[in-house]
């Protein structure tokens, strides 16, 4: 018993460390959202049309799905939003917020105005 106790401590002190997640480059430098942590979605919108990400950044949609808006990209990132997707079953789908293009979707419900401009930071866009 102690001999395989000794080997599993031993393997375990010449593992490599393995660091959960990495940094991918940053969409954009500020985002417009509804409050200064970005915790209320905008808008609700739907996706007119079906998106697969290119990476881990980025969350898959499917045409007909909800997605709750919490951030505009400004600037270089314009083109992209942060959201959450609603699928018509609440529970069904992972809740996970991710980047997708804003060309995708329609608007279809205002909640807030986007009139906070926030920084982006590192964690805006970090993979798991």
């Amino acid at each position: 018993m102690s001999c395989m106790l000794w080997f599993a401590f031993s393997v375990l002190l010449f593992l490599p460390t393995y660091e959960a997640g990495r940094q991918m480059p940053k969409l954009s430098d500020k985002k417009l959202c509804a409050d200064a942590e970005c915790s209320h979605p905008i808008l609700i919108a739907r996706a007119v049309q079906d998106y697969y990400p290119g990476d881990c950044r980025f969350i898959p949609i499917r045409q007909g799905q909800l997605i709750y808006v919490y951030a505009m990209l400004k600037d270089r990132g314009n083109l992209f939003w942060a959201g959450s997707v609603q699928d018509s079953y609440y529970g069904q789908q992972e809740a996970r917020i991710g980047h997708f293009p804003s060309s995708v979707v329609e608007e279809t419900h205002p909640l807030m105005p986007a009139n906070t401009e926030v920084k982006t930071t590192k964690w805006d866009f970090y993979c798991n």
